[in-house]
């Protein structure tokens, strides 16, 4: 694994700040990495008591400001290369742009990042988003090198199949696609009603698509998880896949499941069946 991807929104830059030290040491030629602008992180002491809002296991000591200006944008890169105690970063993404306004924050931070990349500040720069219309939209600018798709291109569900993909092979975009088990859906070898989905409880139709998925990953003596991660890649469009683990048993796991030898006639079951294009 060399490529690494952060955001200050994670943990309020606790993410950043853990990365950097485990990347001590470490020939930076020999890794990618990417953290993500739009999210300045600011000291917050009315909020400081308490827990962060986001869901991360932090407490609200900082607070995070929108801003996409040129001006911010700057300001969080320098405040990522801080925390992750590097010189450059390789791919730069606009941070969820359609929370914050997406036409306006397309229009000032995507100038603002080809900038960046000009002056050899950044390598590539790109949007990460789990919205399929933002990515379409920021890919039809011209002015980007990447997508990541969150969670809209899985196993599960493909709604960045129909139009995003073939616009990023056509624009020569490449796409990284990310939450590929759907937020903890298709993590387990046997679906559970109580694991989340778009990190909320699970409506009973995804619950059902999942056992049928699962099925036919038994019956080719395949686990669900090892399909999940593996499918993404199977498009031309898709050049890497990023994925999260709480500990080191989880990496070896995510290792495990993604050299798993999956035959092809999974796949052609699982189009006959009509639970994959």
């Amino acid at each position: 694994m060399r490529h690494f991807d952060v955001a200050p929104h994670y943990g309020l830059g606790l993410a950043e700040r853990r990365l950097g030290a485990a990347l001590v040491g470490r020939p930076r030629d020999e890794y990618v990495l990417s953290t993500k602008v739009g999210r300045i992180l600011r000291p917050s002491p009315e909020t400081a008591g308490r827990s962060d809002d986001m869901g991360f296991a932090v407490a609200a000591d900082t607070a995070r400001i929108w801003d996409a200006s040129e001006r911010g944008i700057r300001v969080s890169l320098e405040d990522s290369l801080e925390r992750l105690g590097v010189d450059r970063i390789d791919i730069l993404y606009l941070h969820d742009p359609e929370e914050h306004g997406l036409e306006e924050s397309l229009a000032t931070a995507l100038p603002a990042l080809t900038r960046l990349r000009e002056e050899g500040l950044v390598t590539a720069v790109g949007v990460g988003s789990k919205s399929v219309e933002a990515l379409r939209a920021s890919v039809a600018t011209g002015l980007i090198d990447v997508v990541m798709v969150a969670g809209r291109y899985t196993l599960l569900e493909q709604p960045a199949l129909p139009l995003l993909l073939p616009e990023c092979s056509a624009a020569g975009v490449e796409v990284v696609d990310v939450g590929v088990y759907n937020s903890g859906a298709l993590s387990r070898r046997v679906p559970r009603s109580d694991l989340t989905y778009e990190y909320a409880a699970m409506p009973e139709a995804v619950f059902d698509r999942l056992r049928h998925l699962a099925e036919v990953c038994s019956n080719h003596g395949v686990e669900l998880p090892a399909a999940a991660l593996q499918f993404p890649l199977r498009h031309e469009a898709v050049t890497s896949i990023v994925i999260g683990a709480r500990t080191a048993d989880e990496v070896a796991q995510n290792v495990e499941r993604f050299v798993t030898d999956i035959p092809e006639g999974l796949w052609a079951d699982l189009r006959d069946r009509g639970l994959i294009p």
